[in-house]
Protein backbone atom coordinates (compact mmCIF):
# COMPACT_ATOMS: atom_id res chain seq x y z
CA UNK A 1 0.00 0.00 0.00
CA UNK A 2 1.34 3.36 -0.94
CA UNK A 3 1.11 6.45 1.28
CA UNK A 4 -1.63 8.88 0.36
CA UNK A 5 -3.32 12.01 1.54
CA UNK A 6 -6.45 11.27 3.56
CA UNK A 7 -9.36 11.06 1.16
CA UNK A 8 -12.98 11.80 1.96
CA UNK A 9 -14.82 8.55 2.66
CA UNK A 10 -17.57 8.55 0.03
CA UNK A 11 -19.81 6.43 2.21
CA UNK A 12 -19.76 8.68 5.26
CA UNK A 13 -18.64 12.12 4.09
CA UNK A 14 -21.70 14.31 3.47
CA UNK A 15 -19.58 16.47 1.12
CA UNK A 16 -19.36 13.54 -1.29
CA UNK A 17 -22.06 13.54 -3.93
CA UNK A 18 -24.90 11.09 -4.30
CA UNK A 19 -23.03 9.53 -7.21
CA UNK A 20 -20.07 8.61 -5.03
CA UNK A 21 -22.42 7.04 -2.47
CA UNK A 22 -24.26 5.08 -5.17
CA UNK A 23 -20.93 3.78 -6.50
CA UNK A 24 -19.65 2.88 -3.03
CA UNK A 25 -22.90 1.10 -2.08
CA UNK A 26 -22.94 -0.78 -5.40
CA UNK A 27 -19.34 -1.89 -4.99
CA UNK A 28 -19.94 -2.88 -1.36
CA UNK A 29 -22.71 -5.22 -2.57
CA UNK A 30 -20.41 -6.64 -5.24
CA UNK A 31 -22.70 -5.43 -8.02
CA UNK A 32 -21.64 -4.31 -11.46
CA UNK A 33 -23.13 -1.22 -13.08
CA UNK A 34 -24.93 -3.60 -15.43
CA UNK A 35 -26.48 -5.56 -12.54
CA UNK A 36 -27.68 -2.36 -10.84
CA UNK A 37 -29.07 -1.12 -14.16
CA UNK A 38 -31.06 -4.35 -14.60
CA UNK A 39 -32.36 -4.19 -11.02
CA UNK A 40 -33.55 -0.61 -11.48
CA UNK A 41 -34.74 -0.95 -15.09
CA UNK A 42 -32.35 1.50 -16.74
CA UNK A 43 -29.26 1.30 -18.94
CA UNK A 44 -25.72 0.78 -17.67
CA UNK A 45 -24.93 4.18 -19.15
CA UNK A 46 -27.53 5.79 -16.86
CA UNK A 47 -25.88 4.19 -13.81
CA UNK A 48 -22.46 5.42 -14.97
CA UNK A 49 -23.86 8.94 -15.32
CA UNK A 50 -25.39 8.84 -11.84
CA UNK A 51 -22.15 7.65 -10.32
CA UNK A 52 -20.22 10.54 -11.84
CA UNK A 53 -22.93 13.08 -10.97
CA UNK A 54 -23.38 13.87 -14.68
CA UNK A 55 -27.12 13.32 -14.68
CA UNK A 56 -29.86 14.62 -12.45
CA UNK A 57 -32.21 11.81 -13.50
CA UNK A 58 -31.49 9.59 -10.51
CA UNK A 59 -34.28 11.37 -8.60
CA UNK A 60 -37.04 9.51 -10.44
CA UNK A 61 -35.33 6.20 -9.75
CA UNK A 62 -33.99 6.90 -6.27
CA UNK A 63 -36.32 4.56 -4.38
CA UNK A 64 -35.53 1.66 -6.74
CA UNK A 65 -31.78 2.40 -6.57
CA UNK A 66 -31.86 2.49 -2.76
CA UNK A 67 -33.87 -0.75 -2.62
CA UNK A 68 -31.52 -2.54 -5.05
CA UNK A 69 -28.51 -1.42 -3.01
CA UNK A 70 -30.07 -2.15 0.37
CA UNK A 71 -29.61 1.39 1.68
CA UNK A 72 -31.93 4.25 2.60
CA UNK A 73 -32.73 6.84 -0.07
CA UNK A 74 -31.90 9.51 2.53
CA UNK A 75 -28.39 8.10 2.77
CA UNK A 76 -27.88 8.23 -0.99
CA UNK A 77 -29.03 11.85 -1.12
CA UNK A 78 -27.40 13.29 1.97
CA UNK A 79 -24.93 10.76 3.34
CA UNK A 80 -26.88 10.74 6.61
CA UNK A 81 -27.81 7.39 8.06
CA UNK A 82 -31.40 6.84 9.21
CA UNK A 83 -32.23 7.30 12.89
CA UNK A 84 -31.27 3.72 13.78
CA UNK A 85 -27.76 4.23 12.39
CA UNK A 86 -26.10 1.85 9.99
CA UNK A 87 -25.10 -1.73 10.39
CA UNK A 88 -22.74 -2.32 13.28
CA UNK A 89 -19.65 -4.49 13.19
CA UNK A 90 -20.57 -8.00 14.29
CA UNK A 91 -17.28 -8.56 16.08
CA UNK A 92 -13.75 -7.26 16.54
CA UNK A 93 -12.59 -8.77 13.25
CA UNK A 94 -15.15 -6.78 11.23
CA UNK A 95 -14.24 -3.63 13.12
CA UNK A 96 -10.53 -4.21 12.45
CA UNK A 97 -11.24 -4.76 8.75
CA UNK A 98 -13.18 -1.49 8.61
CA UNK A 99 -10.35 0.43 10.27
CA UNK A 100 -7.79 -1.07 7.91
CA UNK A 101 -10.01 -0.36 4.90
CA UNK A 102 -10.33 3.29 5.88
CA UNK A 103 -6.54 3.58 6.03
CA UNK A 104 -6.17 2.45 2.39
CA UNK A 105 -5.88 4.55 -0.74
CA UNK A 106 -8.86 4.73 -3.10
CA UNK A 107 -7.08 2.35 -5.48
CA UNK A 108 -6.46 -0.18 -2.71
CA UNK A 109 -10.07 0.16 -1.50
CA UNK A 110 -11.32 -0.73 -4.99
CA UNK A 111 -9.03 -3.76 -5.04
CA UNK A 112 -10.26 -4.87 -1.61
CA UNK A 113 -13.93 -4.50 -2.63
CA UNK A 114 -13.39 -6.54 -5.80
CA UNK A 115 -11.57 -9.23 -3.82
CA UNK A 116 -14.24 -9.36 -1.11
CA UNK A 117 -17.02 -9.56 -3.72
CA UNK A 118 -15.21 -12.44 -5.46
CA UNK A 119 -14.75 -14.30 -2.18
CA UNK A 120 -18.39 -13.75 -1.19
CA UNK A 121 -19.59 -15.10 -4.54
CA UNK A 122 -17.30 -18.12 -4.13
CA UNK A 123 -18.60 -18.78 -0.60
CA UNK A 124 -22.18 -18.45 -1.83
CA UNK A 125 -21.56 -20.99 -4.60
CA UNK A 126 -19.92 -23.40 -2.18
CA UNK A 127 -22.93 -23.08 0.13
CA UNK A 128 -25.30 -24.03 -2.67
CA UNK A 129 -26.31 -20.52 -3.68
CA UNK A 130 -27.75 -19.51 -0.32
CA UNK A 131 -26.58 -15.89 0.35
CA UNK A 132 -24.98 -15.35 3.71
CA UNK A 133 -24.56 -19.02 4.48
CA UNK A 134 -20.94 -19.35 3.35
CA UNK A 135 -18.26 -20.43 5.79
CA UNK A 136 -16.36 -17.74 7.66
Amino acid sequence: MKPHAPAADSQSDPRAGAGARIRAARQARGMTQEALARAVGVTRSAVAQWETDRSGQVGGNLARVAHALGVAAEYLLTGALPAGGGPAAADGTELALLRLYRACSDEDRSFLLRTAARLARQAEQEAGGVPGSGAR
